[in-house]
């Protein structure tokens, strides 16, 4: 597992080794599946889907979108019918973001992508990193993420507690789960395929950001890296 910052011009660092990507021209070039689970993003989402399209490479984008009242579907169905590069799934209601992500993971397993990848829809991620994470992916990596606790990493327009609350998350997966990502609740990631087909997903329950502690728990038992 590789652990990488948000921020844009920030090093990435792992368990071993810490590296400037931004340095070594880190470039991505192949296809990849963004995940976006969407509720009320209207506001966002054609601006994150172009930002993520205009990436180096072929960046697929698949929005998982529960039944938003203020019309992103509609949004989502309407840059889907512009570009082949970009998918939706419907759900009848908000189901939770464990949830989403599952329904991404299996239309994306079913789609035949190799690299899957996750990102809220607000841009508190910063969709430029993305190449980064795709490239430590590409050397081998089973599971990397955009972490906001490393050098160069941040977090960016979130209340106190919400920080707090993430803090809290990650020192008890860490103490109590043994679990050695140094950002468990961060959303911004890349599976490898082999990942997402080897754990059963259907034995996570969570429906909230705990569900990323249970990825990330059982992407470490597994002995993925």
């Amino acid at each position: 597992m590789f652990i990488t910052s948000t921020s844009a011009a920030g090093q990435a660092a792992s368990q071993l080794k810490s590296q400037n990507l931004a340095a070594q021209g880190t470039s991505w070039h192949g296809t990849a599946l963004m995940i976006v689970p969407t509720y009320n993003e209207a506001e966002n989402l054609a601006a994150l889907v172009t930002a993520l399209r205009a990436l180096p490479g072929n960046i697929h984008v698949l929005v998982v979108d529960d039944n938003s009242p203020d019309g992103t579907g509609q949004i989502a169905d309407e840059l889907a019918a512009q570009d082949s590069g970009v998918h939706v799934l419907h759900r009848a209601g908000k189901q939770g973001l464990g949830a989403a992500y599952k329904a991404g993971f299996y239309e994306g397993l079913r789609r035949g992508y190799t690299y899957i990848c996750t990102m809220d829809a607000d841009f508190s991620h910063n969709p430029e990193r993305l190449p980064s994470l795709l490239a430590k992916a590409a050397e081998g990596y089973d599971l990397v993420v955009g972490s906001r606790y490393v050098p160069g990493g941040r977090i960016v327009d979130s209340t106190t507690m919400r920080k707090f609350i993430s803090y809290g998350a990650n020192w008890l997966a860490h103490t109590m789960l043994g679990i050695t990502i140094r950002d468990c609740t961060a959303g911004f990631r890349c599976y490898r395929r082999q990942v997402l087909e080897t754990i059963n997903l259907e034995a996570i329950f969570s429906s909230g950001y705990s569900f990323l502690m249970e990825m990330a728990f059982y992407c470490q038992r597994a002995g993925f890296r």
